[in-house]
């Protein structure tokens, strides 16, 4: 049987078909892609452990979706030979894995310790659900082969010779290990390290040394200094008076002349041999609260003077210093992108800077940025960071390090600054989301709610060719999004959604 447009009834069937299952993958990927991440970010901005000491609500759910994912990224790792195929001068392929690797064992000490105090916000302890990950994440960090490019740079003896950041990783995971586990199986490699390395730092001459030969980035040393004090608390060690007297590697002529610790130097003369940047103060101000209070809030506050930057949209950390002309546009691969003066890496790791030195009115209007920017999906993914990790070495970097700058608290017996501002910048960004979220929704509305009227293909071989094509197309993305290709997957859904191409009915 025909209708009066001479196409069978099975294809008008099959055509309804089409549009009506179109119109729910549409429904779901706005909402995926953009109703529910604007709707998560004004949720979390509801939290008042943003503007206040405390974790946030929404760090806890983050940490049960990355450890699921990072225990099964780092075992992949840990099985290939990738990092040995890698060049020195590869430096997210090498140096990200193990870095985002670290920055999940902190973020799993701080959350443990958290539950400690209040098991309110999960019902099993972080070291617990998480333990596969934190076996994982800490065998990454010491596997020689994941070491190759430091063997390279160092030879045979790369945890004896300098290498200040390499080995201060594996002091780092090693202690969050042993805090976190109990397990006391690499005491002897990190009483060694911690050891040796505060034993080589002594007896420097400025008390820096290289993390490459030649290469010197007083920042990494700093953190050295701090993850040795760390270890101490695990180890039974007493390292307080190298860490005193470590100081001296970061005062008068170590620092530029605005008084705060350079991105690089030259260890044998000790002096800086640039400017201090954003990125590295950053990460400097996250660690030394820890072992020297009053000099940390010095530098913070100097750090402040210097790069902090607000405009009419946003609010946040310059990469490089504020009285110096220039250089609003830049990147490499420390800093990251410098959008209008902000530097990417210097605002994420301000977070957790600001929020370790009790500054929450630097704090929240910064992770309400790195909130809404991190573009939250519902399985827990962060959209953006994932995207601009390195998808074949390190593609959990990003959500790492948010993790780890969300769940840092201020030092103990730190003044506290409560407060901050909600940027416009947030409310412009969710604005976009739900508009377009809106807008995309109305043809599928329409199709599935609307006024049926019945748009014809151009001929009946045509509405098959198009069917099987579209068929193609789900399934395909279907088979993918099983296989955990949930990019390539949704690339087919949105194709598919070019098919049935009709004709619009004619007026009557």
């Amino acid at each position: 049987m025909k209708t009066s447009e001479g196409i069978d009834i099975a294809g008008s069937r099959w055509l309804k078909l089409c549009r009506y299952a179109n119109a729910v993958i549409m429904i779901l990927l706005v909402l995926w892609f953009l109703l529910i991440p604007a709707g998560t970010v004004i949720q979390n901005l509801a939290d008042p452990n943003l503007r206040a000491p405390g974790i946030p609500k929404s760090a806890w759910k983050f940490h049960q979706a990355l450890s699921r994912q990072y225990e099964a990224w780092a075992n992949k790792r840990l099985k290939s030979q990738r990092a040995a195929e890698l060049t020195t001068q590869d430096i997210s392929g090498t140096e990200w894995p193990l870095f985002g690797s670290v920055f999940y064992l902190l973020a799993t000490e701080s959350l443990q310790e958290a539950w400690d105090k209040d098991a309110a916000p999960s019902a099993v302890a972080p070291k617990t659900y998480a333990r596969g990950a934190i076996e994982a994440a800490t065998q990454l960090v010491i596997d020689p082969t994941q070491a190759n490019w430091v063997k390279i740079h160092w030879g045979t003896n790369y945890l004896k010779t300098e290498n200040v950041f390499y080995r201060m990783l594996v002091i780092s995971a090693l202690t969050s290990h042993a805090r976190l586990t109990g397990d006391k199986q690499y005491f002897p490699l990190l009483t060694d390290q911690v050891n040796s390395l505060a034993a080589e730092l002594d007896a420097s001459p400025h008390g820096w040394l290289d993390d490459y030969p030649g290469e010197c980035y007083p920042g990494d040393v700093l953190t050295s200094v701090a993850m040795i004090h760390r270890a101490d608390q695990v180890l039974g060690t007493d390292h307080a008076a190298f860490v005193a007297r470590a100081l001296r590697g970061f005062q008068d002529k170590a620092l530029d002349r605005r008084g705060l610790v350079p991105y690089d130097g030259n260890a044998k003369a000790g002096l800086p041999t640039s400017i201090a940047r954003g990125c590295g103060n950053s990460y400097v101000s996250l660690f030394a609260p820890g072992i020297w209070p009053e000099p940390a809030r010095q530098w913070y506050e100097r750090y402040v003077r210097y790069f902090w930057q607000e405009s009419w949209t946003c609010a946040g950390f310059r990469e490089f210093p504020n009285d110096l002309a220039g250089n609003n546009w830049y990147f490499d691969v420390d800093s990251g992108l410098v959008l209008g003066g902000y530097g990417c890496a210097a605002c994420a790791f301000g977070v957790g800077a600001a929020r370790a030195n009790g500054h929450f009115e630097h704090a929240y209007p910064l992770t309400a940025e790195m909130l809404v920017t991190s573009w939250p999906l519902p399985n827990g993914t962060r959209l953006l960071p994932r995207l601009l990790s390195n998808a074949a070495d390190a593609p959990l970097l990003g959500e790492a390090a948010i993790l780890f700058n969300l769940t840092q608290m201020p030092v103990a017996g730190i003044s506290v600054t409560t407060g901050g501002f909600l940027p416009k910048f947030v409310l412009i960004v969710l604005a976009v989301q739900i508009v377009f979220g809106l807008v995309f929704l109305l043809n599928p509305f329409r199709v599935l709610f609307g006024r049926k009227h019945q748009p014809t293909p151009s001929n009946a071989a045509g509405l098959k060719v198009q069917f099987w094509l579209w068929t193609s197309l789900l399934v395909v993305g279907l088979g993918c999004l099983l296989a955990g290709q949930a990019a390539v997957a949704i690339l087919l859904f949105i194709f598919a959604q070019l098919f049935p191409r009709l004709r619009k009915p004619a007026k009557q």
